[in-house]
């Protein structure tokens, strides 16, 4: 018959038990307290393979750095367009009411100051000629009326007052003769041609500018009015670059600041100059601020309303920023060791950044400033974390 352990120990009498003595129930007793302990031990903590403690070789190699506020020129890129200097750009129209009989100037064209660009016919130009011929041949008639009252008046034949009517006729006839004659002027006819009594009905249009003729606005047979704008002339010698900065970077922006401008449509190499205006207003459809700069445009390879990019080097603004060699690529992502307290590890963080202006990257997240981060041995620290990582 088969009798289990525990059913043996019970048929032990007690005085057997107590036979054992002190010493014996000691060791089972140490033995039950062992059988306990290996029963309620806990397993070992995994190990952060984000955190790694540096070699002592590798210690002197390295350098660390406080994450902290640094004035950074961050370049400001905004999109440009080339436009007309418009100190040099003359909008040309006619000065009368008229039909353009002729046209002598194509766009495209050199044209100088004075050079006659289109004719055309005027009634209204006719009609101001007739008015003021009738004003000099009545100021004509004022004038000999005078002289006859002053031989009358010597002769006693008439009194004073009729000297003096026949003399503000004068005067109101020298009013109007000079009213018309500045109505001709006003319509482009030259003095000579005011008092030489012939009557002529045709106008030109000239250039007031030297320049290139851009616009065009007319053809011959159509009728135009002094308000319409018919050519435009400009000098191309010199154009102006215009560009939009967002009004949250325009505090950044002064006149007389670097800028580098770039014409992809052209092929031509970037080029350099200096902020010549800031505006005083904001947009407030684009919520933008109008810069300007000027350009030289001697082959006049810059045609406006091309489209451009204005790399401004604003004023240098506080920001967070880690070097660049403390910035460690890792899984398409950017990451620094951060110190982890007084115990000599770094655990590898990451961060969002910026691009690289001078050996610096500005933080954009990831670290809030104050860190202690390596700024020298982080490739050689990070190759230690992986080793450990793959010997664990």
């Amino acid at each position: 018959m088969n009798i289990s352990v525990s059913t043996r120990w019970r048929a032990v009498p007690l005085a057997l038990l107590c036979a054992l003595g002190t010493a014996g129930l000691s060791a089972c007793l140490s033995e039950s307290q062992a059988d306990t302990t290996v029963a309620v031990a806990k397993p070992a903590a995994p190990v952060d393979p984000l955190v790694v403690r540096p070699s002592a070789a590798l210690v002197p190699r390295m350098k660390e750095a406080q994450v902290a506020l640094t004035p950074v020129t961050e370049p400001l890129q905004v999109a440009a367009r080339i436009d007309f200097d418009e100190q040099t750009v003359a909008r040309i129209g006619a000065a009368v009411t008229g039909r353009i009989t002729e046209l002598h100037a194509l766009p495209g064209q050199s044209v100088r100051a004075g050079q006659v660009l289109a004719q055309l016919h005027s009634a209204e130009l006719a009609a101001a000629q007739l008015a003021l011929l009738k004003a000099n041949a009545q100021r004509e008639m004022a004038a000999k009326a005078v002289e006859r009252a002053r031989m009358l008046l010597a002769s006693d034949v008439i009194g004073s007052a009729e000297l003096q009517r026949r003399e503000n006729e004068l005067s109101v006839a020298e009013i109007e003769r000079r009213a018309a004659a500045d109505t001709l002027r006003v319509m482009g006819v030259p003095p000579q041609a005011k008092v030489d009594g012939v009557i002529n009905s045709s106008s030109s249009i000239v250039s007031t500018t030297s320049g290139v003729l851009v616009e065009r606005r007319v053809n011959r047979g159509q009728v135009v009015q002094p308000a319409d704008v018919l050519f435009t002339v400009a000098d191309l010698s010199n154009v102006w670059v215009v560009a939009q900065v967002p009004e949250a970077e325009s505090a950044r922006v002064r006149a007389g600041q670097a800028v580098r401008v770039s014409i992809p449509s052209n092929g031509l190499e970037p080029m350099e100059g200096r902020i010549d205006w800031v505006g005083d207003t904001v947009n407030p459809e684009t919520r933008t601020v109008t810069v300007r700069t000027e350009l030289p445009n001697p082959k006049r390879l810059l045609k406006p309303e091309m489209l451009a990019t204005m790399a401004i080097e604003p004023l240098p603004v506080p920001r967070l920023v880690v070097p660049s060699a403390a910035v460690v690529r890792e899984d398409n992502a950017d990451h620094v060791f951060v110190r982890q307290g007084p115990a000599g590890t770094y655990r590898l963080t990451r961060v969002q950044l910026g691009d690289e202006v001078g050996g610096l990257r500005v933080v954009q997240g990831g670290l809030q400033g104050g860190e202690s981060i390596v700024v020298e041995g982080s490739f050689h620290l990070n190759n230690e974390r992986k080793q450990t990582g793959a010997e664990g």
